[in-house]
């Protein structure tokens, strides 16, 4: 439970109406009820700040009731902002809860943890692992030989991180993600048959870094994989061997990323879209969805379409395409007519 004066201060809002009113989550303010917080931002939902029966509400600062509301009113800058902050506070305070070991998880006794750490049911934690403080390893996550694990990172139920891989602070991993099973490389031989190539490097991944579900993070063939700090992954990504991906870029689901490709800073991948191996894209680059790159890319640049092009060309290009049926009904009468001509043309000179 937190208290309405408790999140006025997390949030450096300011309080109107009774400050030890405590709510036990967020809802949506069209479905408040009492014991949870809503916020109001969007003026599509303006009625609901007068009728929802939430116990808390977020409001802007400049915004001006016209009636007296039950709720007791946090004023925050921005009401959206604040939400999204103040469920990261629910989540702390779940969190928080969450220590020990609990029955029929295996923690080797040649491994490290931090204090207050929490190992659930079937969590299996190999030999060498090391553990920072505040970790969360839910039911059925492995934790393979010699990995590190840094501080306050999350990891959900039926991830498993392979040997030697190394996972940030106050990092969220979703379940059922993959880090460090071997990149996707085979040399053919002369019988066409392919032979493996040992991956034998690892994948390092940066503070502040969340990862959906169902993710996978290849390890490198030598050297590492690296997910820089603060990237975002979405749900359905594989990211393969040797790939490097820049800070704070966010990336959003059914995206692949070939190998060894280098991706910047504060970049931006829509769903779908597609990196081929061995190039480099640079910073703040944006890729919209279902977009296939197979060329470098310049700082700052948005690109779209299969194979890719800068947008600007890509939108002159689309102009045509999608008026190419009337373009090709142009050209055939334009053909009919200089056929006629030269047809009447010989017609006059008897050939």
């Amino acid at each position: 439970m937190l208290s309405a004066e408790t999140i006025a201060g997390y949030l450096n809002g300011s309080i109107e109406g009774d400050p030890s009113t405590t709510v036990a989550g967020a809802a949506r303010i069209e479905q408040g009820k009492p014991g949870t917080l809503c916020f109001f931002a969007n003026p599509k939902y303006e009625k609901y700040v007068y009728t929802t029966k939430a116990s808390v509400i977020l409001l802007n600062r400049n915004y001006e009731l016209k009636e007296r509301i039950s709720p007791t009113i946090i004023r925050v800058d921005n009401a959206y902002e604040g939400i999204a902050s103040v469920l990261g506070l629910f989540e702390q305070e779940k969190a928080a809860n969450k220590k020990g070991r609990e029955a029929y998880a295996v923690v080797s006794w040649r491994s490290k943890k931090g204090k207050n750490c929490y190992i659930g049911a079937f969590a299996y934690i190999a030999r060498g692992a090391r553990l920072g403080n505040n970790v969360k390893i839910y039911p059925h996550v492995y934790i393979g030989e010699n990995v590190t694990v840094g501080d306050n990172t999350v990891i959900y139920s039926g991830a498993k991180i392979y040997h030697g891989c190394v996972v940030g602070s106050n990092c969220i991993i979703h379940s059922n993600t993959v880090i460090g099973a071997d990149g996707f490389g085979f040399a053919p031989q002369a019988n066409g048959e392919y032979r493996k190539i040992p991956q034998i490097g690892n994948v390092v991944i940066g503070d502040n870094v969340e990862i959906g579900a169902n993710v996978a993070i290849d390890r490198s063939t030598i050297g590492s994989t690296i997910i820089g700090s603060g990237v975002k992954l979405d749900n359905l990504i594989q990211i393969a061997h040797n790939v490097e991906i820049g800070k704070n870029t966010v990336i959003a689901a059914q995206t692949g990323i070939a190998g060894s490709s280098k991706v910047g800073e504060n970049c931006v991948f829509a769903g779908q879209s597609g990196v081929v191996g061995h190039i480099k894209i640079g910073n703040n680059v944006t890729i919209a969805s279902k977009t296939g790159v197979s060329n470098n890319v310049a700082d700052g640049k948005t690109m779209l379409g299969f194979p890719s092009m800068e947008a600007s060309k890509y939108k002159r290009s689309f102009v045509i395409f999608r008026n190419l049926p009337e373009l090709k009904a142009e050209v055939e009468k334009l053909v009919k007519k200089v056929i006629a001509l030269e047809s009447s043309q010989n017609t006059k000179t008897g050939e």
